[in-house]
Protein backbone atom coordinates (compact mmCIF):
# COMPACT_ATOMS: atom_id res chain seq x y z
CA UNK A 1 0.00 0.00 0.00
CA UNK A 2 1.55 3.43 -1.07
CA UNK A 3 0.76 6.32 1.27
CA UNK A 4 0.93 9.93 1.48
CA UNK A 5 2.69 11.73 3.98
CA UNK A 6 0.11 13.92 5.80
CA UNK A 7 1.30 17.34 7.42
CA UNK A 8 3.27 18.47 9.66
CA UNK A 9 0.17 19.04 12.12
CA UNK A 10 -0.78 15.58 12.22
CA UNK A 11 2.56 13.92 13.65
CA UNK A 12 2.34 17.12 16.01
CA UNK A 13 -1.27 16.19 17.12
CA UNK A 14 -0.62 12.80 17.76
CA UNK A 15 1.58 13.54 20.78
CA UNK A 16 1.95 11.42 23.92
CA UNK A 17 -0.37 12.58 25.49
CA UNK A 18 -3.03 10.79 23.55
CA UNK A 19 -1.02 7.48 23.62
CA UNK A 20 -3.46 6.17 25.90
CA UNK A 21 -6.47 6.96 23.96
CA UNK A 22 -7.54 6.61 20.56
CA UNK A 23 -8.70 9.43 19.00
CA UNK A 24 -10.53 10.31 15.55
CA UNK A 25 -6.60 11.67 13.95
CA UNK A 26 -5.29 8.80 15.68
CA UNK A 27 -8.20 6.26 14.15
CA UNK A 28 -8.10 8.43 10.62
CA UNK A 29 -4.38 7.99 10.62
CA UNK A 30 -5.07 4.00 11.02
CA UNK A 31 -7.92 3.80 8.75
CA UNK A 32 -4.93 5.66 5.57
CA UNK A 33 -2.61 3.11 6.59
CA UNK A 34 -4.96 0.29 6.73
CA UNK A 35 -7.77 0.69 4.35
CA UNK A 36 -7.83 -1.15 1.01
CA UNK A 37 -10.93 1.15 -0.89
CA UNK A 38 -7.90 3.77 -0.63
CA UNK A 39 -4.86 1.47 -1.17
CA UNK A 40 -6.94 0.54 -4.51
CA UNK A 41 -7.74 3.97 -5.52
CA UNK A 42 -4.00 4.72 -4.78
CA UNK A 43 -3.16 1.81 -7.37
CA UNK A 44 -6.17 2.76 -9.37
CA UNK A 45 -4.33 6.13 -9.91
CA UNK A 46 -0.94 4.65 -10.81
CA UNK A 47 -2.24 2.01 -13.35
CA UNK A 48 -4.47 4.89 -15.13
CA UNK A 49 -1.60 7.61 -15.39
CA UNK A 50 0.45 4.93 -17.40
CA UNK A 51 -1.79 5.58 -20.27
CA UNK A 52 -0.61 8.90 -20.85
CA UNK A 53 2.68 7.61 -20.77
CA UNK A 54 2.02 5.05 -23.24
CA UNK A 55 -0.13 7.28 -25.30
CA UNK A 56 3.11 9.42 -25.37
CA UNK A 57 5.28 6.64 -26.08
CA UNK A 58 3.56 6.22 -29.40
CA UNK A 59 4.80 9.69 -30.98
CA UNK A 60 8.06 9.23 -29.76
CA UNK A 61 10.83 7.92 -31.98
CA UNK A 62 11.12 3.84 -32.03
CA UNK A 63 14.11 1.80 -32.47
CA UNK A 64 14.76 -1.74 -32.55
CA UNK A 65 17.24 -4.35 -34.03
CA UNK A 66 16.94 -7.64 -35.58
CA UNK A 67 19.61 -10.79 -36.13
CA UNK A 68 19.21 -14.02 -37.93
CA UNK A 69 20.98 -17.03 -38.57
CA UNK A 70 19.89 -19.26 -41.44
CA UNK A 71 21.74 -22.99 -43.15
CA UNK A 72 20.08 -24.01 -46.64
CA UNK A 73 20.50 -26.66 -48.52
CA UNK A 74 19.72 -27.33 -51.71
CA UNK A 75 19.18 -30.97 -53.79
CA UNK A 76 18.33 -30.34 -57.65
CA UNK A 77 16.57 -33.24 -58.94
CA UNK A 78 18.38 -35.44 -61.66
CA UNK A 79 21.36 -33.40 -60.77
CA UNK A 80 24.19 -34.64 -59.24
CA UNK A 81 25.58 -33.02 -55.96
CA UNK A 82 23.81 -30.90 -53.79
CA UNK A 83 24.59 -27.26 -52.53
CA UNK A 84 24.88 -26.00 -48.78
CA UNK A 85 24.65 -22.24 -47.82
CA UNK A 86 24.56 -20.18 -44.71
CA UNK A 87 23.56 -16.87 -44.37
CA UNK A 88 23.92 -14.74 -41.48
CA UNK A 89 21.61 -11.09 -41.04
CA UNK A 90 21.57 -8.28 -38.47
CA UNK A 91 20.07 -5.58 -38.99
CA UNK A 92 18.91 -1.94 -37.02
CA UNK A 93 15.48 0.16 -38.06
CA UNK A 94 14.15 2.84 -36.66
CA UNK A 95 10.50 4.89 -36.73
CA UNK A 96 9.54 8.55 -36.20
CA UNK A 97 5.53 9.30 -36.61
CA UNK A 98 5.50 13.08 -38.37
CA UNK A 99 1.58 12.74 -38.44
CA UNK A 100 -0.85 10.64 -36.36
CA UNK A 101 -4.23 12.74 -35.59
CA UNK A 102 -5.46 9.69 -33.82
CA UNK A 103 -2.12 9.38 -31.63
CA UNK A 104 -2.49 12.67 -31.06
CA UNK A 105 -5.99 13.50 -30.02
CA UNK A 106 -5.85 9.52 -27.71
CA UNK A 107 -2.60 11.15 -25.86
CA UNK A 108 -4.56 14.43 -25.26
CA UNK A 109 -7.74 12.10 -23.77
CA UNK A 110 -5.33 10.28 -21.55
CA UNK A 111 -3.66 13.17 -19.95
CA UNK A 112 -7.43 14.12 -19.31
CA UNK A 113 -7.99 10.79 -17.62
CA UNK A 114 -4.48 11.03 -15.32
CA UNK A 115 -5.70 14.63 -14.54
CA UNK A 116 -9.08 12.88 -13.39
CA UNK A 117 -7.32 10.11 -11.47
CA UNK A 118 -5.73 12.77 -9.36
CA UNK A 119 -8.70 14.06 -8.58
CA UNK A 120 -10.36 10.79 -7.89
CA UNK A 121 -7.59 9.83 -5.44
CA UNK A 122 -8.70 12.98 -3.24
CA UNK A 123 -12.01 12.21 -3.94
CA UNK A 124 -11.13 9.05 -1.83
CA UNK A 125 -9.18 9.91 0.23
CA UNK A 126 -12.26 12.93 1.49
CA UNK A 127 -14.41 9.74 1.35
CA UNK A 128 -12.43 7.79 3.53
CA UNK A 129 -12.75 10.53 6.05
CA UNK A 130 -16.00 10.74 6.06
CA UNK A 131 -16.11 6.77 6.12
CA UNK A 132 -13.50 6.96 9.65
CA UNK A 133 -16.29 9.89 11.58
CA UNK A 134 -19.04 7.64 10.48
CA UNK A 135 -17.30 4.24 11.97
CA UNK A 136 -15.77 6.45 14.85
CA UNK A 137 -19.11 7.97 16.10
CA UNK A 138 -21.24 4.99 15.40
CA UNK A 139 -18.94 3.76 18.37
CA UNK A 140 -19.15 6.51 20.83
CA UNK A 141 -22.98 6.24 19.76
CA UNK A 142 -23.31 2.76 21.10
CA UNK A 143 -20.65 3.01 23.90
CA UNK A 144 -23.57 5.94 24.99
CA UNK A 145 -26.50 4.06 24.26
CA UNK A 146 -25.11 1.04 25.76
CA UNK A 147 -24.69 3.28 28.96
CA UNK A 148 -28.60 4.48 28.38
CA UNK A 149 -29.57 0.68 28.69
CA UNK A 150 -27.73 -0.26 31.12
CA UNK A 151 -29.00 2.62 33.77
CA UNK A 152 -32.32 2.20 32.17
CA UNK A 153 -31.94 -1.93 33.47
CA UNK A 154 -31.20 -1.33 36.68
CA UNK A 155 -34.47 1.13 36.88
CA UNK A 156 -36.58 -0.90 35.58
CA UNK A 157 -35.36 -3.89 38.04
CA UNK A 158 -35.66 -1.39 40.78
CA UNK A 159 -38.97 -0.53 39.89
CA UNK A 160 -39.61 -4.66 39.58
CA UNK A 161 -38.19 -5.03 43.19
CA UNK A 162 -40.58 -2.43 44.75
CA UNK A 163 -43.73 -3.33 43.12
CA UNK A 164 -43.00 -7.23 44.23
CA UNK A 165 -42.51 -6.04 47.90
CA UNK A 166 -45.57 -3.93 47.83
CA UNK A 167 -47.72 -6.57 46.68
CA UNK A 168 -46.37 -8.76 49.40
CA UNK A 169 -47.49 -6.23 51.96
CA UNK A 170 -50.77 -5.43 49.94
CA UNK A 171 -50.14 -2.13 48.86
CA UNK A 172 -50.27 -2.97 45.03
CA UNK A 173 -52.34 -5.22 42.26
CA UNK A 174 -50.69 -7.87 40.87
CA UNK A 175 -51.22 -6.00 37.46
CA UNK A 176 -48.06 -3.73 38.71
CA UNK A 177 -45.99 -6.58 38.87
CA UNK A 178 -46.55 -7.68 36.24
CA UNK A 179 -46.23 -4.52 33.92
CA UNK A 180 -43.32 -3.78 36.05
CA UNK A 181 -41.46 -7.18 35.06
CA UNK A 182 -42.74 -6.80 31.29
CA UNK A 183 -40.59 -3.40 31.53
CA UNK A 184 -37.69 -4.92 33.05
CA UNK A 185 -37.60 -7.79 30.36
CA UNK A 186 -37.78 -5.26 27.65
CA UNK A 187 -34.86 -3.18 29.58
CA UNK A 188 -32.77 -6.15 29.71
CA UNK A 189 -33.52 -7.19 26.08
CA UNK A 190 -32.36 -3.58 24.88
CA UNK A 191 -29.17 -3.90 26.46
CA UNK A 192 -28.61 -7.34 24.90
CA UNK A 193 -29.17 -5.09 21.81
CA UNK A 194 -27.00 -2.48 22.82
CA UNK A 195 -23.92 -4.52 23.78
CA UNK A 196 -24.41 -6.25 20.51
CA UNK A 197 -24.73 -3.41 18.51
CA UNK A 198 -21.45 -1.94 20.20
CA UNK A 199 -19.50 -5.22 19.51
CA UNK A 200 -20.20 -4.65 15.71
CA UNK A 201 -19.56 -1.38 15.76
CA UNK A 202 -15.78 -1.85 17.22
CA UNK A 203 -15.39 -4.65 14.43
CA UNK A 204 -16.27 -2.01 11.68
CA UNK A 205 -13.96 0.16 12.94
CA UNK A 206 -11.21 -2.61 12.96
CA UNK A 207 -12.62 -3.39 9.53
CA UNK A 208 -11.32 -0.07 8.20
CA UNK A 209 -8.32 0.50 10.14
CA UNK A 210 -7.29 -3.15 10.03
CA UNK A 211 -6.58 -3.54 13.76
CA UNK A 212 -8.22 -3.56 17.06
CA UNK A 213 -9.44 0.07 18.42
CA UNK A 214 -10.07 0.40 21.93
CA UNK A 215 -10.22 3.67 24.58
CA UNK A 216 -11.79 6.15 21.66
CA UNK A 217 -12.29 9.63 23.06
CA UNK A 218 -15.87 11.58 22.58
CA UNK A 219 -17.32 14.60 22.99
CA UNK A 220 -18.20 16.40 26.83
CA UNK A 221 -21.07 16.97 28.46
CA UNK A 222 -21.21 20.76 27.70
CA UNK A 223 -20.22 20.17 23.90
CA UNK A 224 -22.52 23.03 22.38
CA UNK A 225 -22.28 23.07 18.75
CA UNK A 226 -21.71 25.87 16.45
CA UNK A 227 -21.85 26.78 12.72
CA UNK A 228 -18.24 26.75 11.12
CA UNK A 229 -16.76 29.40 9.90
CA UNK A 230 -17.76 30.53 6.39
CA UNK A 231 -20.83 28.70 6.38
CA UNK A 232 -23.79 31.47 6.02
CA UNK A 233 -24.62 31.50 2.24
CA UNK A 234 -25.99 27.91 0.78
CA UNK A 235 -25.91 29.19 -2.97
CA UNK A 236 -22.57 30.41 -2.50
CA UNK A 237 -21.34 26.96 -1.17
CA UNK A 238 -22.85 25.36 -4.35
CA UNK A 239 -21.15 27.06 -6.38
CA UNK A 240 -18.01 26.08 -4.42
CA UNK A 241 -18.97 22.90 -4.49
CA UNK A 242 -19.44 23.06 -8.72
CA UNK A 243 -15.70 24.39 -8.52
CA UNK A 244 -13.49 22.57 -5.96
CA UNK A 245 -15.20 19.27 -5.46
CA UNK A 246 -13.09 16.78 -6.77
CA UNK A 247 -15.45 14.11 -7.87
CA UNK A 248 -17.09 16.46 -9.86
CA UNK A 249 -14.01 17.46 -11.24
CA UNK A 250 -12.54 14.47 -11.96
CA UNK A 251 -16.20 13.72 -13.70
CA UNK A 252 -15.63 16.84 -16.00
CA UNK A 253 -12.10 15.48 -16.86
CA UNK A 254 -13.60 12.22 -17.62
CA UNK A 255 -15.93 14.68 -20.55
CA UNK A 256 -13.11 16.04 -21.79
CA UNK A 257 -11.29 13.24 -22.72
CA UNK A 258 -14.56 11.52 -24.50
CA UNK A 259 -14.23 14.50 -26.60
CA UNK A 260 -10.70 13.98 -27.41
CA UNK A 261 -11.79 10.21 -28.15
CA UNK A 262 -14.15 11.09 -30.41
CA UNK A 263 -11.67 13.03 -32.45
CA UNK A 264 -9.34 10.16 -32.02
CA UNK A 265 -11.81 8.01 -33.55
CA UNK A 266 -12.10 10.48 -36.77
CA UNK A 267 -8.66 10.57 -36.91
CA UNK A 268 -9.16 6.89 -38.71
CA UNK A 269 -10.35 9.03 -41.65
CA UNK A 270 -7.43 10.56 -42.10
CA UNK A 271 -3.68 9.86 -43.70
CA UNK A 272 -0.63 9.21 -41.78
CA UNK A 273 2.72 10.03 -42.03
CA UNK A 274 5.87 8.40 -40.95
CA UNK A 275 9.74 8.74 -41.01
CA UNK A 276 11.57 5.14 -41.43
CA UNK A 277 15.03 4.39 -41.70
CA UNK A 278 17.21 1.05 -41.66
CA UNK A 279 21.14 -0.21 -42.12
CA UNK A 280 21.42 -3.64 -42.25
CA UNK A 281 24.19 -6.12 -43.24
CA UNK A 282 24.24 -9.76 -44.94
CA UNK A 283 26.81 -11.98 -45.31
CA UNK A 284 26.37 -15.87 -47.11
CA UNK A 285 29.32 -18.37 -47.02
CA UNK A 286 28.96 -22.41 -47.73
CA UNK A 287 29.94 -25.28 -49.25
CA UNK A 288 28.73 -27.22 -52.72
CA UNK A 289 29.18 -30.09 -54.66
CA UNK A 290 28.75 -29.15 -58.37
CA UNK A 291 28.12 -25.74 -57.25
CA UNK A 292 29.18 -22.50 -55.36
CA UNK A 293 26.62 -20.64 -53.19
CA UNK A 294 28.50 -18.51 -51.60
CA UNK A 295 28.06 -14.80 -52.18
CA UNK A 296 30.21 -11.26 -50.88
CA UNK A 297 28.74 -9.46 -47.97
CA UNK A 298 26.31 -6.81 -48.67
CA UNK A 299 25.40 -4.20 -46.40
CA UNK A 300 21.97 -1.59 -47.29
CA UNK A 301 20.72 1.74 -45.74
CA UNK A 302 17.94 3.29 -46.64
CA UNK A 303 15.62 5.90 -45.11
CA UNK A 304 12.48 6.92 -46.68
CA UNK A 305 8.84 8.54 -45.77
CA UNK A 306 5.75 6.54 -45.75
CA UNK A 307 2.12 7.83 -46.19
CA UNK A 308 -0.75 5.65 -45.62
CA UNK A 309 -4.14 6.82 -46.63
CA UNK A 310 -6.62 5.01 -45.60
CA UNK A 311 -9.53 4.19 -48.28
CA UNK A 312 -12.21 1.60 -46.92
CA UNK A 313 -12.11 -0.51 -43.43
CA UNK A 314 -15.55 -1.85 -43.76
CA UNK A 315 -17.23 0.57 -41.84
CA UNK A 316 -15.66 0.05 -38.67
CA UNK A 317 -13.87 3.56 -38.67
CA UNK A 318 -17.51 5.49 -38.17
CA UNK A 319 -18.50 3.15 -36.14
CA UNK A 320 -15.63 3.61 -33.82
CA UNK A 321 -16.71 7.53 -34.19
CA UNK A 322 -20.35 6.46 -33.47
CA UNK A 323 -19.32 4.59 -30.52
CA UNK A 324 -17.30 7.39 -28.94
CA UNK A 325 -20.24 9.96 -29.49
CA UNK A 326 -22.39 7.56 -27.63
CA UNK A 327 -19.53 7.32 -24.88
CA UNK A 328 -18.81 10.82 -24.89
CA UNK A 329 -23.30 11.12 -24.31
CA UNK A 330 -23.02 9.13 -21.29
CA UNK A 331 -19.89 10.98 -19.52
CA UNK A 332 -21.99 14.04 -19.63
CA UNK A 333 -25.13 12.03 -18.49
CA UNK A 334 -22.69 11.32 -15.69
CA UNK A 335 -21.16 14.40 -15.36
CA UNK A 336 -24.76 15.97 -14.84
CA UNK A 337 -26.16 13.84 -12.74
CA UNK A 338 -23.34 13.51 -10.20
CA UNK A 339 -23.53 17.73 -10.68
CA UNK A 340 -27.40 17.92 -9.67
CA UNK A 341 -26.86 15.31 -6.61
CA UNK A 342 -23.79 17.44 -5.46
CA UNK A 343 -26.22 20.33 -5.57
CA UNK A 344 -28.65 18.44 -3.46
CA UNK A 345 -26.24 16.92 -1.14
CA UNK A 346 -24.52 20.16 -0.65
CA UNK A 347 -27.82 21.96 0.08
CA UNK A 348 -29.19 19.20 2.82
CA UNK A 349 -25.76 18.85 4.17
CA UNK A 350 -26.00 22.77 4.83
CA UNK A 351 -29.70 22.13 6.39
CA UNK A 352 -28.61 19.60 8.35
CA UNK A 353 -25.71 21.64 10.03
CA UNK A 354 -27.82 24.52 10.54
CA UNK A 355 -30.60 22.26 12.32
CA UNK A 356 -28.47 20.20 13.91
CA UNK A 357 -27.27 23.30 16.06
CA UNK A 358 -30.94 23.86 17.53
CA UNK A 359 -31.61 20.08 17.42
CA UNK A 360 -29.11 19.16 19.73
CA UNK A 361 -29.73 21.99 22.30
CA UNK A 362 -33.60 20.76 21.87
CA UNK A 363 -32.38 16.88 22.51
CA UNK A 364 -30.49 18.42 25.83
CA UNK A 365 -33.79 19.97 27.16
CA UNK A 366 -35.87 16.76 26.42
CA UNK A 367 -33.38 14.98 28.42
CA UNK A 368 -33.65 17.37 31.58
CA UNK A 369 -37.21 17.31 30.85
CA UNK A 370 -37.90 13.17 30.42
CA UNK A 371 -35.12 13.71 33.85
CA UNK A 372 -37.30 15.79 35.66
CA UNK A 373 -40.62 13.64 34.50
CA UNK A 374 -38.73 10.63 36.14
CA UNK A 375 -37.95 12.05 38.92
CA UNK A 376 -41.14 13.23 40.54
CA UNK A 377 -43.07 9.94 39.13
CA UNK A 378 -40.52 8.41 41.21
CA UNK A 379 -41.75 10.66 44.21
CA UNK A 380 -45.21 10.54 43.48
CA UNK A 381 -45.26 6.87 43.62
CA UNK A 382 -43.83 7.10 47.14
CA UNK A 383 -46.46 8.99 47.77
CA UNK A 384 -49.07 7.06 46.31
CA UNK A 385 -50.34 9.75 43.55
CA UNK A 386 -48.51 7.47 40.75
CA UNK A 387 -48.06 4.38 39.86
CA UNK A 388 -45.60 1.93 38.96
CA UNK A 389 -46.20 1.95 35.23
CA UNK A 390 -45.64 5.80 35.17
CA UNK A 391 -42.33 5.19 36.87
CA UNK A 392 -41.51 2.64 34.29
CA UNK A 393 -42.98 4.85 31.46
CA UNK A 394 -41.24 8.12 32.45
CA UNK A 395 -38.43 5.59 32.73
CA UNK A 396 -38.72 4.86 28.97
CA UNK A 397 -38.89 7.94 27.62
CA UNK A 398 -36.21 9.22 29.46
CA UNK A 399 -33.50 6.22 28.02
CA UNK A 400 -35.38 7.21 24.39
CA UNK A 401 -34.46 11.09 25.13
CA UNK A 402 -30.87 9.83 25.61
CA UNK A 403 -30.00 7.82 22.39
CA UNK A 404 -31.39 10.65 20.41
CA UNK A 405 -29.46 13.37 22.18
CA UNK A 406 -26.51 11.22 21.39
CA UNK A 407 -27.11 10.72 18.00
CA UNK A 408 -28.16 14.18 17.49
CA UNK A 409 -24.58 15.26 18.92
CA UNK A 410 -22.47 13.49 16.67
CA UNK A 411 -25.01 13.27 13.56
CA UNK A 412 -23.87 17.31 13.75
CA UNK A 413 -19.96 16.58 13.54
CA UNK A 414 -20.95 13.86 10.68
CA UNK A 415 -22.87 16.39 8.77
CA UNK A 416 -20.66 19.58 8.99
CA UNK A 417 -17.68 16.67 7.78
CA UNK A 418 -19.70 15.81 5.01
CA UNK A 419 -20.51 19.53 3.61
CA UNK A 420 -16.67 20.49 3.76
CA UNK A 421 -16.88 17.45 1.42
CA UNK A 422 -19.29 18.74 -0.73
CA UNK A 423 -17.79 21.86 -1.49
CA UNK A 424 -14.19 19.98 -1.93
CA UNK A 425 -12.87 21.60 1.73
CA UNK A 426 -11.95 18.49 3.28
CA UNK A 427 -8.59 18.22 4.68
CA UNK A 428 -6.59 17.33 7.78
CA UNK A 429 -7.34 20.62 9.22
CA UNK A 430 -10.80 19.57 9.56
CA UNK A 431 -10.25 16.28 11.20
CA UNK A 432 -8.31 18.10 13.55
CA UNK A 433 -10.94 21.09 14.15
CA UNK A 434 -13.50 18.06 15.21
CA UNK A 435 -10.55 15.98 16.79
CA UNK A 436 -10.51 18.99 19.66
CA UNK A 437 -13.68 18.59 20.90
CA UNK A 438 -13.33 14.68 21.70
CA UNK A 439 -12.00 15.55 25.21
CA UNK A 440 -13.88 12.67 27.49
CA UNK A 441 -12.83 9.04 27.71
CA UNK A 442 -15.68 7.08 26.35
CA UNK A 443 -14.62 3.98 27.92
CA UNK A 444 -15.24 5.40 31.35
CA UNK A 445 -19.27 5.15 30.43
CA UNK A 446 -19.35 1.70 30.34
CA UNK A 447 -19.00 -1.18 33.26
CA UNK A 448 -16.06 -3.33 33.79
CA UNK A 449 -16.54 -6.18 31.27
CA UNK A 450 -19.73 -5.02 29.43
CA UNK A 451 -17.54 -5.33 26.34
CA UNK A 452 -16.28 -8.25 25.28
Amino acid sequence: MIRRSLALALAVSLSPLAANAADLLQVYEMARNGDPQLAYAESNRLYTKEGQVQARAALLPALGGEASLNRTRTEADGVSGSTTSKQRQYSVSGSQTLFNWTQFANLQAQREISKAADFDLESANDDLIVRTATTYFNVLVAIESLSAAQTNEAAAKKQFDYADKRLEVGLAPITDVHEARAQYDQARADTILARNTLADAYQALSELTGQPVQGLRSLPEDFRPELPANRGDVDLLVNEAFTRNPALKAQELKVSAAESGISAARGGHYPTLSLGGRWGKNANWGDSIGASSAGPDTTTNSIGLTLNVPIFAGGATQSGVRQALAQRDMAQDGYEQQKRALDRNTRNAYQAVVAGISEVEARRLAVVSAQSAYDASQVGLEVGTRTVLDVVQNQRTLFQAQLYYAQARYNFLLNRLQLSQAIGGLDIAEVQDINRLLTRDAEAQLEPGSVQ
